[in-house]
């Protein structure tokens, strides 16, 4: 059945509207676009919208903003692709971009010092929690058998320690590992390597020796581009370069980004724009914000048409059970480094109950924020010294 013919001025309100009130990240996002597109308007059958987000969930980048310039493209071609997308986006890109201004700014109120650690002190458990939610789906795409499995966790302890230890090269070794479980699976008698020596031009991209807008430009096109698992993989492809390669935040700094993120609607990529502000002020925001969503609108026009042999390419399928596990692990590293950042004690007894919250009771990311802010508020107006 051809899709329906809806107008831009609707594709603008309602992708707007899931903008500005989808909380809670991807799970939030799909829900809202299902509701949507297929159950209230019948826009997309329900088959072809789980297609979309199969195929989504195959590409690098963050999948629900995919899924919502999918949803727009069936609907209006190009230009309801990118209509939609942007409506999706920009909500929540101003929302932070004025928080930034408010909790990056150089003297902020004693109660923002405050809610900003406190905020902050919660994120190496919501690293924790997202890695951890990941695993069962990873786990299954890995197969029955031994030999599958026994790579998937080598895969995974790798990730984890690579993303604990080594910052900005961990795209090389997600890379990698996406590669190896490639030449794995590959039947040579039947398949032979003619084309591998393509899935190694990635890793002729460059790694680093640049500085200024450049260097924001590679950290955004990391995110946008070479990003597998989901949103929350960038905070370890990002902290490194933001904090200890280019000085253009504090760790404490870094926390409170990761935390916007996650508190406003919206992509959680969108956590690139406080780091751009971070590095070039409201521009810096801006052009980081662009060249990260960049490759979602390319993905989508370019291959839209192309997702079923997408969902059937066995090298993709494998390179993703190599790279997703790897991604899995370095999320869940990068809670190590996260730790480290937090610069005052009281934190500690935060991040423990934020751990309790989302882990062991499995509760609302946003909510613990929150509360997490809260507390930390609390704490420095009663005296506890903030981190600066």
């Amino acid at each position: 059945m051809a899709p329906a013919r809806v107008s831009l001025l609707t594709i603008t309100r309602e992708w707007g509207r899931i903008g500005i009130t989808g909380f809670g990240g991807p799970p939030a996002h799909i829900a809202l676009l299902r509701e949507l597109c297929v159950e209230k308007t019948s826009w997309i059958e329900p088959r072809e919208f789980e297609d979309g987000i199969a195929a989504t969930n195959l590409l690098p980048g963050p999948a629900s903003t995919q899924l919502a310039i999918f949803c727009a493209w069936r609907l209006r071609g190009a230009a309801g692709a990118i209509v939609g997308g942007l409506s999706f986006i920009i909500p929540g890109l101003v929302m932070i971009v004025a928080l930034s201004v408010l909790f990056l700014a150089a003297h902020p109120p004693l109660w923002i010092l405050g809610a900003a650690a406190g905020a902050g002190a919660a994120v190496p458990a919501i690293a924790l929690q997202a890695g951890i939610a990941l695993i069962p789906a990873s786990w299954t795409r890995a197969g029955t058998r031994r030999g599958p499995r026994i790579r998937w966790l080598i895969y995974l302890v790798v990730g984890g320690v690579a993303g604990a230890t080594i910052g900005g090269y961990l795209v090389l070794v997600l890379l990698a590992l996406g590669l190896v479980e490639v030449i794995a699976q590959r039947d040579w008698r039947r398949d032979p390597p003619r084309g591998a020596t393509s899935l190694l031009l990635p890793l002729l991209l460059p790694l680093g020796g640049v500085s200024g807008l450049a260097a924001l430009a590679w950290v955004a096109l990391k995110v946008g581009a070479l990003s597998y698992g989901g949103g929350f993989v960038i905070i370890p492809l990002m902290q490194h370069d933001a904090v200890s390669s280019y000085h253009w935040m504090t760790n404490s700094q870094f926390l409170n980004a990761v935390a916007l993120g996650q508190v406003t609607p919206g992509p959680v990529v969108l956590t690139v724009a406080v780091v751009g502000y971070a590095a070039a002020g409201i521009g810096g925001a801006l052009l980081a914000t662009a060249i990260a969503f960049a490759p979602s609108f390319v993905f989508i026009l370019a291959g839209g048409t192309h997702f079923d042999r997408l969902r059937r390419n066995s090298a993709i399928q494998a390179f993703l059970t190599g790279a997703g596990a790897a991604v899995i692990g370095a999320i869940i590293g990068s809670a190590v480094p996260l730790g480290l950042a937090l610069s005052q004690w009281w934190q500690l007894g935060v991040l423990a109950a934020a751990l309790v919250w989302l882990v062991a009771l499995r509760k609302n990311v946003v909510l613990a924020i929150l509360l997490a802010a809260a507390a930390g508020t609390a704490a420095v107006l009663l005296g506890a010294p903030a981190p600066h």
